[in-house]
């Protein structure tokens, strides 16, 4: 899970949006926890988006959004 930690991964979080579902478009940091914890009991997607998904799900149930802040434009 370190290496997800990086700031070129975590930048994804920021930039790269849902392609799919009821919040397409949107970027996956601002996924709302509850459709985070959905694909958690599913399970997550195969691929790079189910990668973000499940750290961005870690991220937002630990309470870290924070660490996203300075990465926004």
């Amino acid at each position: 899970m370190l290496e997800n930690l990086k700031p070129e991964v975590l930048e994804l979080l920021v930039t790269r949006e849902m392609p799919f579902g009821k919040y397409q478009g949107r970027l996956i940091a601002d996924l709302p926890g509850n459709y985070l914890n959905w694909f958690a009991r599913q399970g997550f997607p195969p691929g790079e988006i189910g990668r973000l998904l499940a750290l961005m799900h870690e991220i937002d149930h630990n309470g870290l959004k924070g660490l996203l802040r300075p990465l926004r434009r």
